[in-house]
């Protein structure tokens, strides 16, 4: 007889089961998450899930890595080429540790970074809350435009001469439009910072040339994770044009060892997948977020970026303010399995009070358009949105999200098996 608390090998395969069954009957709508394809996911489960191999491709410390050296070779080539650069490094093993790496390159404690503040979007890892603090930098925040829901480039160019910080940090989770970063290029040239575009929610769209294109714009560094818009397995990566050695020398021995060899052909056969099918997929989650934002819009809800068309990514925002906040209407949308996620909106000040309980509520349609969802199913899940908002009963809907969702469970934009 087992103790309380206790599981065995069938428990924990049944929970593994239900989760599958579960995210399979909702509507995913996290714009962190995506879905990897069967051929991703072959190239995931392999030998290279036990070995190691530091140091970088044809220069390891351990032998055994003749194969994976290919691999990470071709993968880092095919990143740098796709996103405009001369360097790619796919080692990192999430978009924060990826920041880590650009931070202990060009940084040292003491000095100062800026970006967007948290509430327009920054990412943790960019703050004194995060990796940045922890590495003992200090932040200042650039100026953001509420109405146009971007980065006040013209401003922020003026910040950052009148500051002089060491980095600047572009790019955002809360990412609605591009900006232009020719002014902030500028800035960054005149007071000597480093420039860099933290991509990973819209490393999909800038793969596939349907969003900005930051390395050609004039950042010094691109950052990402791999697994949102793009949808490849989680990891992170960096490319660039310069000072190459001393990013490979951060990443290791400077903060990994070794760096999850599975990843690396996973990605890759991701990589493949979009250079081949990335435009369409690319042009799909834009029109899909786009006709939902107008859906929710015609139902009512405040609808950010609005005079712009909502987006221009795979996300939208809604300030839920008057609806509850988002921490109720998430919990709410989740019983109807709905998954979404609460989010601060510019306007929200900063305390533990207003992350718990924010005004907003970020909808992302990447994983949904992968699923082969179009326009015409996008008002279909504005309704169910909107229902569940204005207090319908959530188990009813659920009943309609599973039953809707059954026709979607075919990945698309990918080879047939």
């Amino acid at each position: 007889m087992r103790a309380i608390g206790e599981m065995n090998k069938k428990d924990v395969l049944k929970i593994i089961q239900k989760q599958g069954k579960w995210r399979h009957e909702c509507l995913n709508m996290i714009a962190s998450e995506n879905i990897t394809s069967s051929w991703v996911d072959q190239a995931y489960q392999s030998d290279f899930a036990h070995r190691y191999a530091e140091g970088v491709p044809y220069k390891r410390f351990y032998q055994g890595a003749k194969f994976i050296d290919e691999l990470e070779d071709r993968t880092n080539k095919l990143f740098a080429k796709q996103l405009k650069a001369k360097y790619g490094d796919v080692r990192p093993i999430s978009g924060a540790i990826a920041n880590m790496a650009i931070f202990g390159a060009f940084t040292q404690a003491g000095d100062r970074i800026a970006s967007i503040p948290i509430p327009a979007g920054a990412h943790s890892s960019h703050t004194e809350g995060g990796v940045a603090g922890l590495l003992g930098l200090k932040t200042s925040s650039l100026p953001f435009d509420n109405e146009k829901m971007t980065i006040d480039s013209e401003a922020a160019a003026d910040k950052i001469v009148e500051t002089k910080p060491k980095m600047v940090m572009l790019g955002a989770s809360l990412t609605l439009f591009p900006f232009k970063i020719s002014p902030i290029k500028q800035a960054c040239e005149e007071t000597g910072a480093v420039l860099v575009y933290d991509a990973a929610h819209v490393l999909g769209l800038i793969f596939a040339g349907k969003f900005q294109q930051p390395i050609q714009e004039g950042v010094d560094f691109l950052t990402s994770s791999t697994h949102k818009t793009f949808p490849g397995p989680q990891g992170g990566l960096i490319v660039g044009n310069h000072s190459w050695d001393t990013i490979q020398n951060t990443v290791f021995p400077g903060i990994l060892s070794n760096h999850h060899l599975h990843r690396i052909p996973a990605l890759l056969m991701a990589g493949l997948e979009m250079q081949e099918f990335g435009a369409d997929y690319a042009n799909q989650i834009i029109k899909n977020a786009k006709t939902l934002g107008a859906e929710l819009d015609k139902q009512g809800l405040n609808i950010l970026g609005k005079t712009r068309g909502y987006t221009e990514s795979h996300q939208i925002v809604v300030d839920i303010g008057k609806e509850g906040g988002g921490r109720k209407v998430a919990e709410s949308l989740e019983s109807a399995n709905i998954i979404a996620n609460k989010n601060l909106l510019p306007w929200d000040k900063l305390s533990w009070e207003t992350v718990n309980d924010p005004s907003g509520l970020r909808l992302g349609v990447q994983e949904l358009t992968r699923f082969g969802m179009k326009q015409a199913e996008m008002k279909t899940v504005g309704e169910l949105i909107h229902r569940v908002i204005i207090g319908e009963n959530p188990e009813k809907v659920k009943k309609e999200v599973v039953e809707f969702r059954a026709d979607f469970q075919k990945i698309h934009f990918t080879w047939k098996s």
